[in-house]
């Protein structure tokens, strides 16, 4: 009886830290990691919308600034003028201004802000790996003068340079401490020949760029404590998991 009664609370603190990791991120006296209380999926976006509504002084909105119906209506509007504002930039200047991939770094701004991928460090230099390994395999295939993979069909080639653009950046953003998975379609975007030219790399880096500054301005405007620059180091125990697993090393 004794033996249980001393193993008991090592089994029930292991399952509260396996329980309460995923959703312990504080930041100040906030927790996020929530759309609001009942739907623990890992956004924010009711803390963006609630500041938002109380700078616009809009009172009789923030009571139901947490409604799934009213988070997913300002996730809408958010999107429209996020890739709508770099569409107009891409008409005005004939560039290519608008990527696939600007779509899910967006999603990332607006919806988990402080998790550390969308960092503007982990933003900038992902997407820049991504380009880099990219247009390295382009090189080393020898298909920088070749056309769409989706107008001339896959070749082998073709297959060699998206597979090593994509392992190239996945292992680059390990080593360097940058994850942002937006970055892996940068890559194929350009290893399967939709931008390959080094002025529509540029664009597209400064694409980038001009669409975290937005997110800096949003979120800080909301009252998040987006970074400006490196993310903000998690207590340890806190992070993905650690928690459950230092306390499995203690017992």
């Amino acid at each position: 009886m004794s033996q249980e009664s001393d193993t008991h609370p090592q089994k029930t603190s292991e399952q509260e830290g396996s329980r309460n990791t995923p959703l312990q991120r504080h930041v100040g006296k906030r927790v996020f990691g929530r759309i609001d209380r009942d739907h623990p999926i890992g956004g924010e976006m009711s803390d963006i919308l609630q500041g938002i509504l109380r700078h616009a002084r809009l009172p009789w909105l923030l009571a139901h600034h947490s409604n799934l119906i009213v988070l997913a209506l300002f996730s809408f509007i958010n999107g429209c003028i996020s890739i709508g504002l770099m569409s107009i930039l891409a008409v005005l200047t004939r560039s290519p201004f608008v990527f696939p991939s600007l779509g899910p770094t967006a999603f990332l701004f607006f919806y988990t802000p402080t998790a550390p991928s969308a960092s503007p460090r982990n933003t900038l230099i992902g997407h820049a790996i991504g380009v880099c390994a990219g247009y390295f395999s382009l090189v080393v295939t020898g298909l920088t003068m070749a056309g769409p993979a989706l107008a001339i069909g896959v070749t082998w080639p073709r297959v060699i340079a998206a597979t090593l653009s994509l392992g190239l950046t996945a292992g680059l953003m390990v080593l360097l401490r940058a994850p942002h998975p937006p970055a892996g379609a940068t890559t194929l975007i350009v290893s399967l020949g939709l931008l390959t030219q080094p002025t529509q790399l540029v664009l597209l880096m400064i694409a980038v760029l001009l669409l975290t500054m937005q997110a800096f301005a949003i979120n800080r405007l909301a009252g998040i404590p987006y970074p400006i620059w490196s993310p903000p180091r998690q207590p340890a125990g806190n992070a993905d998991g650690d928690g459950g697993r230092a306390t499995q090393k203690k017992d």
